[in-house]
Order: C-alpha cells, then structure tokens, then sequence
C-alpha cells in the first residue's frame, strides 16, 4: 500500500495572493515535508459576507501565475464554484473523501487559530484536518483534540495594502510575483474604490 500523502489546504480570499502566502506556504511545506499545497480561494468568506472581493477568475488566474515554478503547489476552484459561503470544515470534508489514503492540513495564521473556535463546526474540521499554525511571536495555545503543528514565520505582505497602493497609482506594489503585477496592471483591477 502507498505510503500517504501529505496534503495541507490553503484557504482565503486571495485579493491578491502576494508573496507572503507564496512564503508561508514553502515554510509549511519544509516544516512538515508535505508533498502538497492546495491553495482554495474562497468564493465569498463567511467572516467577511459584506465584501465583494475581485471575480474569481481574476484571484484564481493569479494564483496560478504565482505558483506556477512551485511543483507541489495546486490552484483548486472547489470552493469557487460553490453557491455558498466557504465554511472550512465543508471544504476538508469534501477534500476528505477526494483524497480519502492521504493526511490532510489546515494552514493558518496565529489570529485564525485564536478565532477558530468562533468557525462554523470547528470539531468537524479537528477531526478531519490537522493544523499547521504560522506563528508570528505569540506561541499559539494546544487544544484537546487539535492536532497542532506550529511552525514560526511571518511576512510582511497585506492584500489590503497591495489593492490601497495600486488605487493610490502605484505601478509595482511590493509584495507582488511580477507575472501577477503584470496580470492586475493589463486587467486594470484595484484602480477604483469599488474593486
């Protein structure tokens, strides 16, 4: 029998993926020797329902462009295509049986694993994932029944800064893979206030 894969799932909205997901993703995959990452951009957060992030389309053709040169690093559009807000322990449960011989991961930051217990079904998730916490400087608190990794890091990236920046006029906001830049600039994507 095959030995089983390690499989981490990278959730968020994406607008845009910046060099700082690109980061903590290859942190992830050396802590723990996962032979993937599925990056799932999220069709409309839960934690975030008043928000209109930029089309799916766009975040999920940026995603591809930036880990394009990463070989274990996979674009999903599962939670795109869903007519529903992306609750986690839905999307791991589906990922579950898609994948059902291999472990499945949860990335996440230090705040999300703070907030985790405010998720939607969380002890759905803990059952069905195990957690990879990227952990700025507070070391993050174990739970029964969590299956904690911690692995340190953090990047000074912000999608938010990114999408002020290219409104203000910047041609090249840091933190951006440059075919990406490329993409938002042809595209003309967070030059209004309401992308």
């Amino acid at each position: 029998m095959a030995t089983p894969r390690k499989i981490a799932l990278f959730g968020g909205t994406f607008d845009p993926v910046h060099l700082g997901h690109i980061h903590l993703a290859i942190l992830a995959k050396n802590a723990l020797s996962l032979d993937q990452v599925r990056f799932l951009p999220c069709r409309v957060s839960p934690h975030k329902t008043g928000s209109h992030p930029t089309s799916g389309e766009h975040r999920l053709e940026m995603l591809k462009l930036a880990t394009a040169h990463l070989r274990w690093a996979f674009v999903d559009d599962y939670e795109l295509k869903s007519e529903q807000p992306s609750f986690s322990y839905q999307t791991a449960q589906v990922m579950a049986k898609r994948f059902p011989n291999d472990r499945l991961f949860w990335i996440m930051g230090g705040d999300q694993w703070d907030a985790l217990p405010r998720w939607a079904h969380p002890e759905i998730l803990a059952k069905t994932v195990e957690f990879i916490v990227l952990a700025r400087g507070e070391k993050p608190v174990p739970r029964e029944g969590y299956r904690l990794h911690i692995v340190p890091g953090t990047h000074p990236g912000s999608a938010t800064a990114i999408r002020e920046a290219t409104l203000a006029g910047s041609t090249a906001p840091l933190w951006l893979d440059p075919a990406v830049a490329d993409w938002i600039r042809k595209h003309r994507l967070y030059q209004n206030a309401a992308d």
